[in-house]
């Protein structure tokens, strides 16, 4: 059998290690990773290997020839342009005549290759995928397969909410040549994205070997790079290591010389050549590349060094990683996560702080402290999208200079001469945040239409109707007030999507952004409130009938809650003929208070409509996209409540509509649009997926259950504004008191609880619930929805935190509590 090694990856998260070679040549305990590969390869009798090729595909070529010094016959297949992991291979298609195997160039491994060829051939497989369990899948395609091993459903690098299994993609695939059908040369063409799922779609025999012992690790950031070494060191990974072991886990290649008084503390590799000098210290896992010198009680601890450099007197490396022919001189330190590109140099007493990044061909001054990166700068975060935007607390995760960096990620994804609106709320520190992202904008080449403070569905309807691309809102965060949101929009108005996240993510990690020349750098250009308001408002006026509020002459208790729709609100509830008293209408930049706040003004709220008999009391938040209603007998009703209230109200009006809801809505709403002879479509609960449903034909509202809500007659986005101009006009309509919807609306009952689960145990304990109950398992649509009948329960992980939500179901408050308790222990014993 021939094999195909994938080896055109250009490593851009491996930066700056990758800027100067390939992927495929970071060296691991000795060797590039792809020698491993081929090792591998050659340990189960494949001999005959075609390599793909791209970046720097030279470096790989002049490195393995063609082969004979491994005993292999090596022929390379070079993309002029990517072509993606299936386009690539079609490249070699006259080579591979009968069945192969591919495999990635970049991943270490150790797995029975002689087994999963044997599995393919037994199955009379089209495909053959080897599969593995990992503690995260998000990065990698996740995979079902049923008892007989066919691939039943796989998902691409999915979200938390859509995780169903911890059974992965390893990228290693046995393939007979008739896949070539499928698709045509030349042309960009993906395995797992559009090969598979084209198979599966047709019912083809595509079987997937689940790996039952073995080391897998995708050689992808740096982090997993540090890892792979120190597992290869450690034995975790069968693999030739080219030297000798003298004891103590320390491995040393011919000519090594160590001083007799150094100490070293395996498991520790030293390259040919290499010297560590009297009173050095080494602690392992370390790797030192051939001729490169520990000179005198330096230290190092759990790093890597690679060819040709030097580690000076005294200097200290703590978890870093030293490129090529670089010198660290006399007392210099690197601090953890640090990195060091080739041909630099770190001049005496310099200080390199955690997860710092120098480009190659820098020179660091001596007694430097080296705070953010070189060239652009760097920030060691573990992701950088949450579900509320790029968030972190102010002036630590998210500063000025972090702002900037981010606006010149965002503007880069963009084509040059683009508008982006900028908008923020009334607060301090969103004006200081904002102005970093307004000079990061223009460096990329793209034009600013600063909107000044105006709520979040007036700048989601000003990007949406006009030249816009895009736009981006800062707030202080509505949960907690030393948190800073950066919300990203794309030209539709709507959160940017996971693809754009991750372009936007991949640039800022890799510090690669677009800088234009002087003649294209964006102009700012700051609009009036009275031109961006004004846009919206001629909107707002011709979806709201004013004709049917007006005679209605509502009284209402309004909490603004210190936002800027003081800027709006009052022109339309003052067009809606309604009698208001207000409550916190001071629009202080600093006064956004902490969460718990919520529920103490909602009993305030409560109590004024109850004591001055008002039709109702309505609380909006800061951004202007949710609101919180109290009805005319002072019941303040929770967000599920007011979503089945707004559902059956606009069912009425819209009979045959659509109401989208995420999938943790109560049943009531099917007894309410079969009421109507409505439908009630289920999303994922996250703002995105919510926002995109508003776009589909018959969608008449949306609502999340959280006080939020969408009317598509004015834009697929949530408003707060129009919800109340909207829930005045139904009520208005059908001449009802929101106390009679309510006493109206199906009985339901809900309980919610959380379990916490540690990051690596989500992807497990989602597989094993979703094998458990796969009988009983509605549709996937968010986490795992469980059917019981009369009730049910949802199994849902959080996006941002490592815990689960479980929400039940069931005829009553006690045995909906007793729902939720059960399968939160479910959940916590799965995770044993």
């Amino acid at each position: 059998m021939k094999a195909v090694v994938m080896a055109g990856g250009e490593g851009s998260r491996l930066r700056p290690l990758t800027i100067r070679r390939p992927k495929p040549m970071v060296p691991i305990a000795g060797k590039p990773v792809m020698e491993h590969i081929l090792n591998l390869l050659k340990r189960h009798g494949i001999t005959e290997v075609v390599v793909t090729v791209q970046y720097l595909a030279s470096s790989i070529e002049d490195y393995f020839g063609n082969g004979s010094q491994f005993g292999m016959r090596i022929t390379y297949s070079r993309e002029n342009d990517p072509l993606g992991t299936a386009g690539s291979v079609k490249n070699a298609e006259d080579q591979l005549t009968e069945p192969f195997l591919v495999i990635s160039g970049d991943a270490l491994t150790d797995y029975d290759l002689t087994s999963v060829i044997q599995y393919h051939n037994e199955k009379k497989s089209l495909a053959t995928l080897l599969l593995a369990h990992v503690h995260n899948p998000l990065e990698y395609g996740v995979i079902i397969t049923n008892e007989d091993g066919h691939i039943t459903q796989f998902l691409e690098k999915p979200s938390w909410g859509e995780v169903f299994s911890d059974t992965i993609n390893t990228g290693i695939y046995v393939l007979d040549p008739k896949i070539f059908a499928y698709f045509e040369k030349d042309k960009p063409f993906d395995f797992s994205q559009e090969l598979f799922p084209m198979m599966l779609k047709q019912g083809d025999p595509i079987y997937g070997y689940v790996a039952s012992k073995g080391y897998w690790c995708d050689v992808g950031n740096l982090s997993e790079y540090m890892r792979a070494n120190a597992d290869a060191l450690q034995g975790k990974v069968d693999i030739d290591i080219p030297a000798k072991n003298i004891g103590g886990n320390i491995w040393c290649e011919e000519g090594v010389e160590i001083a007799s008084d150094a100490q070293l503390y395996g498991p520790i590799y030293l390259a040919h050549e290499c010297k560590v000098k009297p009173g050095a210290i080494i602690h392992g896992p370390s790797t030192i590349g051939h001729y490169s010198i520990i000179d005198e009680r330096s230290q190092v601890d759990r790093s890597i060094v690679w060819n040709n450099s030097y580690i000076g007197e005294r200097a200290e490396l703590r978890g870093a990683i030293v490129g090529s022919t670089t010198s660290v001189k006399s007392r210099a330190v690197m601090f953890e996560g640090s990195v060091i590109g080739d041909n630099s140099s770190i001049q005496d007493g310099a200080i390199v702080q955690p997860n710092v990044k120098i480009w190659p061909d820098k020179e660091i001054e001596a007694g430097a402290v080296i705070n953010t990166s070189i060239i652009w700068g760097s920030q060691g975060r573990r992701s950088l999208f949450s579900r509320h935007g790029v968030t972190g607390l102010v002036n630590i995760d998210i500063t000025p200079e972090f702002a900037t960096r981010l606006g010149a990620a965002y503007g880069a994804v963009l084509p040059r001469g683009s508008v982006v609106c900028l908008n923020r709320d009334e607060n301090r520190t969103s004006r200081m945040i904002k102005r970093g992202i307004n000079a990061g904008l223009p460096s990329a080449g793209v034009d600013v239409h600063d909107i000044n403070q105006v709520p979040l569905p007036v700048a989601r309807y000003m990007i949406r109707n006009t030249e816009a691309v895009g736009g981006i809102h800062v707030r202080v965060s509505p949960y907690d007030p030393r948190v800073v949101d950066i919300k990203l929009f794309d030209q539709n108005g709507l959160d940017i999507n996971k693809t754009v996240e991750r372009k936007i993510e991949n640039l800022f990690f890799r510090e690669d952004y677009r800088r234009v020349y002087l003649d294209e750098i964006g102009a700012i250009e700051v609009l009036s409130n009275e031109e961006v308001t004004g846009l919206y408002l001629k909107g707002f006026h011709k979806v709201v009938n004013y004709n049917v509020v007006r005679p209605r002459k509502f009284q209402i208790v309004v909490d603004y809650a210190h936002s800027s729709t003081l800027q709006l609100l009052p022109k339309i509830f003052d067009k809606l003929g309604c009698e208001v008293i207000v409550l916190n209408t001071n629009a202080d930049d600093a006064s956004t208070g902490p969460v718990d706040e919520e529920g103490r003004s909602m009993q305030r709220l409560a109590a004024v409509t109850s004591a001055l008999n008002m039709d109702m009391g309505i609380r909006i938040d800061a951004g202007g996209e949710r609101i919180w209603i109290v009805d005319d007998r002072g019941r303040v009703l929770d967000g599920m409540k007011m979503l089945a209230v707004m559902a059956s109200l606009n069912l009425r009006a819209h009979p045959g509509g659509t109401v989208a809801v995420p999938v943790t809505a109560p049943s009531a709403l099917q007894h309410i649009a079969k009421r109507y002879d409505g439908y009630v479509q289920h999303t994922k609960v996250l703002s995105h997926a919510l926002m995109t449903a508003a776009s589909r034909e018959g969608v008449v509202m949306v609502g999340d259950g959280r006080g939020g809500f969408v009317f598509p007659a004015l834009q697929p986005a949530f408003d707060g504004m129009l919800a109340i101009a909207k829930l005045l006009e139904l009520l208005a309509t059908y001449e009802t008191r929101l106390s009679e919807v309510v006493d109206d609306l199906p009985a339901y009952y809900m309980s919610t609880t959380e379990v916490t689960c540690p990051w690596e145990h989500k992807g497990k304990v989602m597989r094993i619930l979703s094998e458990q109950y796969r009988e009983r398992r509605a549709k996937p649509i968010d986490g795992i929805k469980i059917d019981l009948g009369s009730e049910w329960v949802l199994v849902l992980p959080d996006a941002d935190n490592p815990l689960f939500h479980v929400v039940a179901e069931s005829v009553s408050s006690e045995q909906a509590q007793a729902l939720a308790e059960k399968y939160a222990r479910v959940v916590t014993g799965l995770q044993q």
